[in-house]
């Protein structure tokens, strides 16, 4: 009993030693954050429960019109910059509040979910006390609550008035669309900033991220001579469009696979007889038989890098690769550009230290940066070259972009305090 009064009192000291390293201002919006939980995973249970998958145009812009309402209730000027019809994307949200006070912010969320129309559809439903589950609660609706949630307690302070900052949701992060305008307007609001701070998901409460790998795609084709399968691997017929992608796609992983925070993945392949397959939904129809020789086969996939360097030089390999054909076979790899990478640089570091040292100040331990091979591209990276960056600041959680994705109830608050004290502290 003695041993359990220590401990209680122990945590008790701990907690108010650290609520002293707090301003009176700063334990205002803590205070503020706490008592605004309850509205804010409401506003968290409403969006979620939208589907929002990037080619559904319509639920993506109806999750952003809650997002606008809510920044229109806090006094930001907000606009829907739309795409080209052609472009299949449903568009983005920016919300801006101009002022002269500390830095230019950029707080980057995006509206869209990896959960399309035709795919499983889960509600938001609490499983306990501490976790929740639902399409897209964590990657990224929950980092694009927390924003919301943060800026919120900032303005029951009064403490938005001549801050200057953009908020900037964009509406296909997961699903880029194709053409320089997609994200036009995203990088010329970026070079306004200073400082960009986004909420992609948080691998956890004392990790954040200076660095993002970036993401390109690729496209494999192989061609072979149908014929009976009874002749194959004789020089006249050879060995067919199968076997080719088979050889390529092995050589990949044999050649490429151990090189430090290179990924390359075969997302999908199809070969037979007949194939069709179509970029644009990215499905595939294919005819074959067993005793028939694949005349065709197309396999696509991502390349995922730290640096252009890279990038160039996995391509270059890659290309050698796919010259060395089986017999009487022939294949083709084009590449096409995404995500650029995020490079580690000092002043991003500058903002994990001060994402620490508010953590520490708020008593929840340290924070230090992740490593960029556990993570994928993000929309931060069109404009890491621009501003000081920093990623990983959203909600914690597990199973993004699966069946099950899940938040953790118990951080979430936390973590929206710290976003809140760190948009304070960078606009003072």
């Amino acid at each position: 009993m003695k041993k359990t009064l220590f401990a209680v009192a122990l945590l008790c000291c701990t907690a108010a030693a650290q609520a002293q390293k707090l301003t009176a201002t700063e334990r205002k919006i803590v205070a503020s954050v706490q008592q605004n939980m309850p509205q804010t995973e409401k506003l968290l249970e409403q969006v979620v429960n939208i589907n929002s998958g990037t080619l559904n145009l319509k639920g993506v812009r109806e999750v952003g019109t809650v997002f606008q309402k809510e920044f229109d209730a806090l006094g930001f000027k907000t606009e829907w910059v739309p795409m080209p019809e052609t472009m299949n994307r449903a568009g983005h949200l920016v919300a801006q509040q101009k002022g002269k006070k500390g830095k230019k912010l950029l707080l980057i969320g995006h509206l869209d979910t990896v959960f399309e129309l035709d795919m499983p559809f889960t509600k938001y439903t609490r499983l306990n006390d501490s976790t929740a589950t639902g399409q897209g609660v964590n990657d990224m609706k929950g980092g694009d609550v927390v924003i919301l949630a943060a800026l919120q307690a900032l303005k029951a302070n009064g403490l938005l008035r001549d801050a200057s900052i953009t908020a900037y949701f964009t509406g296909d992060e997961e699903r880029g669309g194709k053409g320089p305008e997609s994200r036009a307007d995203f990088i010329a609001k970026a070079r306004e900033a200073e400082v960009a701070l986004a909420f992609e998901t948080a691998t956890n409460l004392h990790t954040v991220a200076t660095a993002r790998r970036g993401s390109s795609t690729w496209q494999l084709k192989t061609y072979g001579k149908a014929a009976h399968s009874s002749g194959i691997f004789k020089p006249a017929v050879g060995y067919g469009a199968i076997y080719e992608a088979a050889r390529i796609l092995n050589s990949f992983r044999e050649t490429l696979s151990q090189e430090q925070y290179l990924t390359f993945n075969p997302g999908l392949i199809v070969g037979g007889s007949e194939v069709n397959y179509d970029e644009a939904q990215a499905r595939g129809q294919v005819v074959g038989k067993t005793n028939i020789i694949a005349p065709g086969a197309t396999v696509t996939g991502d390349l995922r890098f730290l640096t252009e360097e890279q990038k160039e030089a996995a391509r270059t390999k890659m290309r050698a690769i796919v010259t060395q054909s089986l017999p009487a076979t022939r294949a083709e790899i084009t590449f096409a550009d995404g995500l650029p990478g995020m490079a580690p640089t000092a002043g991003n570091q500058q903002l994990a230290a001060l994402a620490d040292q508010t953590s520490r100040d708020l008593g929840f331990g340290p924070v230090a940066a992740g490593d960029p091979g556990s993570r994928g591209g993000g929309d931060i990276s069109y404009v890491a070259q621009y501003v000081d960056c920093l990623d990983g600041l959203g909600v914690s959680g597990k199973g993004a972009h699966a069946v099950g994705e899940t938040i953790n109830l118990k951080e979430f608050p936390m973590l929206v305090q710290r976003a809140a004290l760190m948009i304070y502290r960078l606009t003072r």
